[in-house]
């Protein structure tokens, strides 16, 4: 009888032990060297990993195991288990894409997770996703402050300065750019600097000032525009693939979303926290200049953008529905947006 126990123990042992090795490869669009955007990837790695006796996830950098850009299709296929990424980078695929991700004059980051989680953003999300046919589970993993809003060679003076310039630009702010004149191209975060090297592009726009300066921006082009109107909130994802995701018990999909939520956190107050220092040294020791678009050029970026969502809109079915109920939400936001905080900027 006690050795009966003891197989059986033994036995249980091991089966939670095989439970606990079993492991999501999980590509994420940023290298882990980059700060902010490459640090949230392995901190959530390092989040679920730490609470999860179900499920670990294992890390792998931007061509590890697919391009940054064909990480949703990989997923969907199964040929990886998991993304961390955004998904303004599928754009080309899903026009409502982009509204999960940034949107331009949008709603900043506070505002950004109360639609997402409070109200039918994340719906909408899982709904683009599977009417597109991807066979993926979604959930909001991270997300930053505005981001600047571009590097150039030279000082914009007007935005006729805009006009035939080749520009490296994400999102539907890259709509906006090409209205006004910009030549644009979608690159991954590694895949900028070398197009900048050699003239494949005059300027671009990637994330913040931290993120940037490690990238080297502002060797090639040491004009930094704020504010970054295109990305007012960047908003990060976790891509699993859903037959894994079924796959995983309850309490597994429970450990998963509070770790993105955890993430979430952390992500927002690093980029908070981090990029204040990263100016002073960009300004001071890296020659960088920093400019301010004018109201009236914000204007003109404003009044372009709300055509080009109204074309949008028009144009597909599911942006029209999405657009709809967020800008439905943010009116109803703005009663407490505009009476609770104070004004900006204060000095």
């Amino acid at each position: 009888m006690k050795k009966t126990f003891a197989a059986l123990a033994v036995a249980a042992l091991t089966s939670g032990a095989a439970q606990a090795q079993e492991t999501l490869e999980m590509t994420s669009a940023f290298g882990k060297n980059l700060p902010i955007l490459g640090t949230a990837a392995t901190d959530f790695v390092e989040k679920i990993n730490g609470i999860s006796t179900e499920v670990e996830f294992e890390h792998f950098d931007p061509g590890e195991l697919v391009p940054t850009l064909e990480a949703l299709d990989a997923v969907s296929n199964g040929s990886v288990d998991a993304a961390y990424t955004t998904s303004g980078y599928w754009q080309g695929k899903m026009t409502a894409a982009s509204l999960f991700a940034a949107v331009p004059f949008g709603p900043e980051a506070g505002e950004f997770m109360a639609w997402m989680l409070y109200d039918d953003g994340l719906t909408l999300m899982r709904e683009m996703y599977e009417e597109n046919g991807f066979n993926v589970h979604v959930m909001p993993c991270g997300i930053i402050a505005p981001e600047t809003s571009g590097w150039f060679k030279e000082e914009i003076t007007s935005l006729e300065d805009l006009q035939g310039l080749n520009m490296r630009f994400f999102g539907l702010g890259a709509e906006v750019m090409q209205r006004l004149g910009v030549s644009t191209s979608l690159l991954a975060g590694g895949d900028i600097f070398p197009a900048l090297e050699r003239g494949a592009i005059d300027a671009t726009e990637f994330s913040m000032p931290r993120i940037d300066a490690r990238l080297g921006f502002y060797k090639i082009a040491s004009y930094n525009y704020f504010p970054g109107w295109h990305q007012p909130a960047t908003m990060f994802e976790l891509l699993i693939n859903k037959d894994r995701w079924d796959d995983l018990d309850e309490r597994a999909q429970k450990q998963i979303e509070v770790a993105c939520l955890a993430n979430v956190t952390t992500n927002l107050a690093e980029g908070e926290g981090t990029n204040f220092q990263a100016m002073v040294e960009n300004t001071e020791q890296n020659g960088v200049i920093i400019k301010n678009w004018t109201p009236e050029q914000l204007d003109v970026f404003e009044s372009t953008w709300n055509e080009v969502a109204a074309e949008l809109a028009a144009e597909d079915e599911m942006f029209a529905k999405t657009w709809a109920d967020l800008q439905e939400f943010r009116e109803g936001y703005n009663v407490w947006n505009s009476n609770i905080y104070l004004p900006r900027p204060r000095k």
